[in-house]
């Protein structure tokens, strides 16, 4: 059985933890309610805020003042409660969100609703969930085009599986890149500028 986080870790390279810090983590649970999973943690504090092949975001960390993940937590959030998505889109029960976590309603940013985790440069929006199709703490996606679909898988799994170039971000979304995995390590501060690594070679 593959362990996903350690193959992410094997495709990534050795993390900087430029922001590694259990009690930033715990503030930001106590104001959500709920733990953020073990694998989520462990790949943000090794990597972010950064960017993976030129398109995945995970653009901040709870430790770090100009990219505080707390807050991109807070207005993403707030973004998607005032948005009306309901409204949008004329979902299938497969691509409903509410179906596919097993609730009544969809919140965001609570103990029980989406809480975003990542962001690609394509719109795709990437949200934790505490149920998908029966399985604990799995992924869900809105994908460029509007369209929803749950993972229920680790988030772990799917950064594996978005990096080997499957359609884990929405509707025609798979991009594969031969080769390293591309890092950019993002400015924190004023003069800081985006810094490229490249993690080692993956046979691929």
């Amino acid at each position: 059985m593959t362990d996903h986080l350690q193959a992410v870790f094997d495709m990534l390279g050795p993390g900087e933890y430029r922001y590694a810090d259990p009690v930033a983590w715990l503030r930001l649970e106590q104001e959500l309610g709920r733990e953020l999973p073990t694998d989520y943690k462990a790949i943000v504090d090794a990597y972010a805020p950064v960017q993976l092949n030129g398109h995945l975001y995970l653009s901040s960390h709870p430790a770090c003042a100009g990219r505080e993940l707390g807050e991109e937590i807070r207005s993403t959030s707030k973004v998607w409660a005032e948005s009306l998505w309901e409204s949008y889109a004329d979902l299938e029960p497969d691509e409903d969100p509410r179906v596919i976590c097993n609730r009544p309603q969809i919140t965001f940013g609570t103990s029980y609703g989406l809480i975003p985790l990542a962001s690609t440069d394509r719109g795709a929006a990437v949200f934790l969930a505490s149920e998908v199709h029966g399985f604990p703490d799995g992924v869900v996606v809105q994908g460029a085009e509007g369209d929803w679909a749950g993972h229920p898988m680790a988030f772990a799994e799917w950064l594996y599986r978005y990096l080997i170039g499957e359609e884990m971000a929405g509707w025609d979304s798979a991009t594969f890149y031969p080769g390293p995995v591309r890092l950019e390590y993002l400015p924190t501060g004023p003069g800081e500028r985006t810094r490229e690594t490249y993690g080692p070679e993956r046979g691929m």
